[in-house]
């Protein structure tokens, strides 16, 4: 039975399967879980509004798909200002076979490697190596040609080859002395349980996304976050890095040699802070990212 089209689906449904795959793929297209994030946020903002005229179609995911890679390729322009590869070589080549071990190597590539090959090589290679989609559908996203996809994937492969045989990436810079202490003085108060205190710290319309689930504003709103962490008991703060930005840490008390298992990223406006991104209920985006403890 083929699929249902696109107009007989209901989108909110697919999502939560989805999500993480399409997170998985813009957050390696533009180097970093938290653009990553962002540039997923954009695309599902454009297919709930596309709903609304697309024609029908039988691929619900790969127009989802389609979608998020023109936003990661838009993002990519806007922040290099200028235009993303697209590579319109025509060579006939055979895509390799990869064996399971080069296939999970591939998988595992950090985020600052894959944005060291050019748009086109990372997109396929991501699509295929990462994700698992076939080169049909490889080409149905990327709107290239089967060999400009085989040539593509050809030379991304042995790039990340090579990038492998390389040395490690220079550790990151540490966070900055004004970072830490005030990443330090939030993570202090909230194990400690002292919610008052840091109510003391936040803006008058302080902003709170609470990724993947809901948006609060203004200190009477936020403080019912504050009152909802009070009431659990499997999180446990520390000050680090995700992706080489400023970020809090959150780990499980009761595997203390686990792995954080999200994190909470903060802006401030003169000593007040305005903004709060917890990404509590987008675990997924925490998935490739480079996390570091800091032990400053």
């Amino acid at each position: 039975m083929a699929p249902a089209p696109l107009a007989t689906i209901d989108i909110e449904a697919l999502l939560p399967a989805m999500r993480p795959k399409l997170h998985r793929y813009c957050a390696r297209m533009v180097g970093s879980v938290i653009d990553g994030e962002d540039v997923l946020q954009d695309a599902l903002i454009k297919a709930m509004e596309a709903l609304q005229s697309v024609t029908p179609v039988v691929n619900p995911e790969g127009w989802l798909f389609r979608i998020a890679h023109n936003t990661a390729l838009d993002f990519l322009r806007r922040r290099n200002r200028q235009e993303a590869l697209h590579s319109a070589e025509e060579v006939e080549m055979i895509a390799d076979q990869l064996d399971d071990v080069e296939s999970r190597q591939i998988a595992a590539t950090s985020l600052r490697t894959f944005m060291r090959l050019p748009v086109a090589q990372r997109s396929s290679v991501i699509l295929m190596d990462v994700l698992g989609c076939s080169l049909a559908e490889v080409c149905d996203i990327m709107d290239f040609s089967l060999p400009a996809v085989k040539a593509a994937l050809h030379r991304g492969r042995t790039q990340l080859r090579e990038f492998a045989e390389e040395p490690d990436d220079v550790p990151q810079p540490g966070l900055s002395e004004a970072d830490r202490m005030r990443l330090n003085a939030y993570v202090g108060h909230f194990n400690a349980r002292d919610f008052d205190a840091i109510r003391a710290m936040i803006a008058d319309d302080v902003r709170l996304e609470l990724v993947n689930r809901t948006r609060l504003k203004g200190k009477a709103e936020v403080s019912h976050y504050f009152g909802n962490y009070s009431k659990i008991s499997d999180w446990h703060l520390v000050t680090g890095q995700v992706d080489g930005r400023p970020a809090i840490l959150v780990f499980d008390p009761n595997e203390p040699n686990g792995r954080p298992k999200y994190f909470m990223l903060l802006k401030w406006s003169a000593d007040k802070l305005a903004t709060i991104r917890d990404f509590r209920h987008a675990a997924y985006v925490i998935d490739a990212a480079e996390c570091v403890v800091d032990l400053g």
